[in-house]
């Protein structure tokens, strides 16, 4: 088992640990790549994912009802966690409940599970993310315009994509072809930036972070767990919502942290150590899938 998990994780935490050195080194200026990865390259993947092949619903239907339970659960979790170590809900709230499911948890679910997981790794992320800017905008923004949530081009994407799906529209395979071509530059390229990422944000704030990077995927798995054992979710969906919930936070949560003045250091602090913490957490996660 223990193989089989070093397998999985390892190929992952490479190339962010490639990232990272190479960033420590170079100092590369990600911004506009990742704008193109996120609005070309992310949801070409999605789209494929989608609409490359036909997409029952109701296969995946306890998947987003898991991933939407693991994430408005942790922060129902959270929020006695908060009061208690007198933090603002506000700052520790929102890294606990929106994950890495985009830069992490696409190319792990790839890794661990193959191309056939790909459709449920999408419609997480997809939940992950439409859930993130709704309820992060209107929560952390004031006067915010819910709408724009479905102007992202990830949110497009996965529209369109089920669209095609459900349809049983037969696109042209060339044309797929290219879209997939496009698509496979995104795995790499998250993994690459986050490792990049961790580079630039500030190491201050210890107890917040150790708090963020224990409590998050402690509830995220937490509710996984209790979730899939409830409604007697099939073996493989239940080690999918499992290394959901043990993700660490997105990063996402500092840009909207920094965007809205909610205390960002500490928002950064969290996603900094949740993120090194996350080949335990995941390990964890891969470890008890494996053995159930």
């Amino acid at each position: 088992m223990f193989v089989q998990i070093v397998s999985i994780v390892f190929p992952v935490f490479t190339v962010i640990a490639i990232g990272y050195l190479y960033g420590r080194k170079h100092r590369p200026d990600m911004i506009a790549t990742n704008q193109v990865n996120m609005g070309i390259f992310v949801p070409a993947l999605i789209f494929s994912a989608l609409a490359g092949k036909s997409v029952d619903l109701a296969e995946v239907q306890m998947i987003a009802i898991g991933g939407l339970l693991i994430v408005l659960g942790s922060g129902l979790l959270g929020w006695p966690i908060a009061r208690r170590m007198g933090y603002a809900p506000k700052t520790l709230l929102p890294p606990m409940m929106f994950k890495n499911a985009g830069n992490m948890g696409l190319p792990l679910s790839l890794f661990a599970f193959g191309e056939k997981a790909l459709p449920a790794a999408v419609v997480l992320f997809l939940v992950e993310n439409v859930l993130h800017f709704a309820v992060a905008t209107c929560w952390l923004g004031r006067n915010a315009k819910l709408w724009l949530i479905f102007r992202e081009p990830v949110v497009l994407a996965g529209v369109a994509g089920v669209l095609v799906s459900l349809s049983d529209l037969a696109l042209w395979p060339p044309f797929l072809s290219a879209i997939k071509i496009i698509a496979d530059v995104s795995t790499g390229l998250m993994l690459f930036s986050l490792g990049v990422r961790l580079t630039t944000a500030p190491f201050a704030q210890w107890r917040i972070r150790v708090v963020g990077a224990v409590a998050t995927p402690l509830t995220g798995m937490l509710i996984a767990y209790v979730f899939c054992l409830a409604f007697g979710v099939s073996a493989h969906e239940t080690s999918m919502l499992l290394i959901f919930g043990a993700l660490p936070p997105a990063i996402l949560n500092f840009m909207f942290a920094e965007r809205y003045s909610q205390e960002p250091e500490k928002v950064a602090a969290i996603v900094i150590l949740g993120n090194l913490f996350a080949p335990l957490s995941i390990s964890l996660a891969l470890a008890f899938s494996l053995a159930s």
